[in-house]
């Protein structure tokens, strides 16, 4: 897989800034969660969702032996080292040590990150110290594949 643009991956995830909070939702200017933020990105940067999304849980002390979101990431999206995550990465937070990961972002520079938190909906912020140490997984969008081309008859 080629990785997809960095430039339009920040480009539209700043296109969901000021999108209330709405679990479980991915409606740009009307409602989305963390998740939904980055599913609504995968849309206008890569096309169609390939996963289905089943429900979730809102619980980031959920303790599991399993990580479902970074192994379905991994399913459709590039894995790279966090330490390296630039521009564009989607990143994986674990919010409490022993957890799974729960929460994702965008990073939009050496030092910021997009993501949607309740109360606050999809905002920019700083990638502080304690944001920064509790990223567990990166990975980046792909490039959409090319139309495919009509056989001629």
């Amino acid at each position: 897989m080629t990785p997809a643009d960095p430039k339009k991956v920040v480009a539209a995830a700043r296109g969901w800034l000021g999108t209330p909070y709405h679990d479980q939702a991915s409606v740009k200017g009307v409602g989305c969660d963390c998740l939904g933020l980055a599913r609504g990105i995968w849309r206008e940067v890569v096309g169609s969702e390939t996963l289905p999304v089943p429900p979730y849980s809102r619980d980031w002390g959920e303790i599991g032996s399993r990580e479902v979101l970074a192994d379905s990431a991994a399913r459709v999206m590039i894995r790279i080292d966090p330490e390296t995550a630039g521009p564009g990465a989607v990143v994986l937070f674990r919010m409490r040590a022993g957890a799974i990961v729960k929460h994702v972002g965008i990073l939009t520079g050496p030092d910021s990150f997009i993501h949607s938190y309740e109360r606050l909906g999809v905002i920019e912020e700083p990638l502080t110290i304690a944001w920064r140490r509790r990223i567990a997984f990166a990975f980046l969008f792909p490039r959409p594949a090319p139309p495919a081309r009509k056989k001629k008859t």
